[in-house]
């Protein structure tokens, strides 16, 4: 049985029907947190994550919405009003090569990853900042560094990584903690919302790999552990940091072992 670390702590988790979020959610369930509050657009997806475990609470609300964002506060104050874990996963991935690039897709991407933790966070911060809380963001390392036909994606996550350090120098003083991870390629149903088959996305993960040190795409479970991990009180000198968990493609190691 994990360790207990969250007992009677409150956990807000955006996107977490699907994905990384819902990994997530469970996982401070798993290690004790009271309430793990959960929303997402689709009711049905979040549901059936709360039916795996009582401490899962389902919201359903749109991040991006002033509505969505007073939802989940609604929901913080209904269950006593403490918020000791913030974790921004809702998300949208588009290709968006530069020809293909329209206003709608451009603010459906800036939107979600980046204007919704913004509204969300301010929303909330009442509630993190009366505890003494945290918040974890989950980025991309496309943010740090970005690869050809993801130009406005990449630029939301930079961004995501901007807000990361700017709260966390803003916020330390209140002693709130404010940090990133950045996952490189991992298994989620993002590769199949831009219209790829299942056979096109494991040809595409079987093209990365090659250039994955560790030689492997991540799955959910590899990323969750670096979310928890920096919510936990023992991780109480760590602010502003955006933790890379990519299998080492950022090391630029060639992972045949060849000079280049």
């Amino acid at each position: 049985m994990p360790d207990q670390i969250f007992a009677g702590r409150t956990v807000v988790v955006t996107g977490g029907g699907t994905g990384i979020g819902r990994a997530t959610a469970l996982a401070f369930a798993a290690q004790g947190a009271t309430t793990v509050i959960i929303c997402g657009r689709r009711k049905e997806r979040l549901d059936q994550v709360a039916a795996e475990h009582p401490a899962v609470v389902p919201v359903a609300a749109d991040v991006t919405e002033e509505a969505g964002a007073e939802a989940l506060a609604h929901e913080v104050r209904e269950r006593g009003g403490a918020l000791d874990v913030l974790v921004h996963s809702a998300g949208v991935f588009r290709f968006t090569p530069l020809g293909a690039l329209g206003p709608d897709l451009v603010r459906e991407v800036l939107d979600t990853n980046l204007v919704g933790p913004l509204i969300v966070t301010r929303h909330l911060l009442p509630y993190l900042l009366a505890q003494r809380g945290n918040i974890v963001l989950v980025s991309s390392r496309a943010g740090h560094n970005p690869g050809p036909g993801q130009s406005v994606y990449a630029a939301s996550k930079a961004g995501v990584h901007s807000l990361t350090r700017s709260w966390a120098a803003e916020l330390a003083a209140h002693g709130v903690r404010v940090n990133a991870v950045a996952p490189g390629f991992v298994r989620t149903e993002a590769f199949e919302a831009n219209g790829l088959t299942p056979q096109q996305v494991e040809g595409l993960f079987d093209a990365v790999t090659a250039g994955i040190p560790l030689g492997r795409v991540a799955d959910v479970d590899d990323i969750t552990p670096w979310i928890t991990e920096l919510a936990r009180p023992t991780a109480s000198l760590v602010t502003g940091q955006i933790v890379t968990v990519d299998g080492g493609m950022d090391t630029g190691a060639d992972p045949a072992g060849q000079e280049g």
